[in-house]
């Protein structure tokens, strides 16, 4: 069955949140920003007053450094938005949810069920992931406009807030459920228990070099 192609908005009312499944292929449209490590130290750690009226303005929350720069005359030029690793954030994840009432949370790789359980479902909040690598171009093709950079001063412009306006902006699939499943897992479970057939009947290696076997409990990536 083909995954399910979905507009969402990026502040989403609960009901289209609650709609959303494992798979989903999504695309957004409205105000996005970007928010990474010093986003959060400056917000959280220093307690500075956030430059955006959250989540009324925007409840997506992007792990993203972009290929951007703010020209001479005060316009700014963005080309591909690549996502980074969320995992490397989650320890400021709760209280940021909580604080800026983020409902959609979009990077790279995702986190454990158990993060998405423990920090996201309190927070009404799912985990939106980029499709693939070298996806950067094709994202910054939903790019409208670059509506503001807050804190490009004191962070620099990698870690700077970065407003984005987005029309159709994705493909980004549904890695984690209001339930707080997570499809990664889901998916790996299913593979595993596929693994055991495809050493049945594989006879032992003569030569026995460095990583042969037939069998799975010997692999060195398990």
């Amino acid at each position: 069955m083909s995954p399910r192609e979905i507009r969402l908005s990026t502040t989403p009312t609960p009901e289209a949140l609650a709609e959303l499944r494992l798979g989903d292929i999504v695309y957004l449209d409205g105000l996005m920003y970007t928010a990474r490590e010093g986003v959060y130290k400056r917000a959280l750690e220093d307690k500075a007053n956030i430059p955006m009226e959250l989540p009324s303005e925007s409840a997506a929350n992007f792990h993203c450094s972009p290929a951007a720069r703010i020209n001479p005359d005060g316009t700014f030029e963005m080309g591909a938005v690549t996502a980074t690793a969320s995992f490397r954030f989650a320890k400021w994840l709760p209280e940021w949810l909580a604080k800026s009432g983020a409902k959609l949370v979009i990077g790279k790789g995702g986190m454990s069920s158990k993060d998405y359980k423990d920090y996201f479902v309190p927070n009404g909040a799912v985990y939106l992931s980029t499709v693939g690598y070298g996806t950067g171009a094709l994202l910054g093709r939903g790019v409208e406009n670059v509506e503001a950079v807050h804190w490009n001063e004191e962070l620099g412009l990698a870690q700077a807030m970065w407003v984005i306006r987005c029309n159709k902006m994705g493909p980004f699939i549904v890695a984690s459920d209001m339930e707080g499943r997570c499809l990664f897992e889901r998916e790996n479970e299913r593979i595993s228990k596929n693994l055991d057939r495809v050493y049945e009947g594989t006879r032992p290696a003569t030569l026995k070099r460095f990583g042969e076997t037939d069998d799975k409990s010997d692999e060195l990536i398990g």
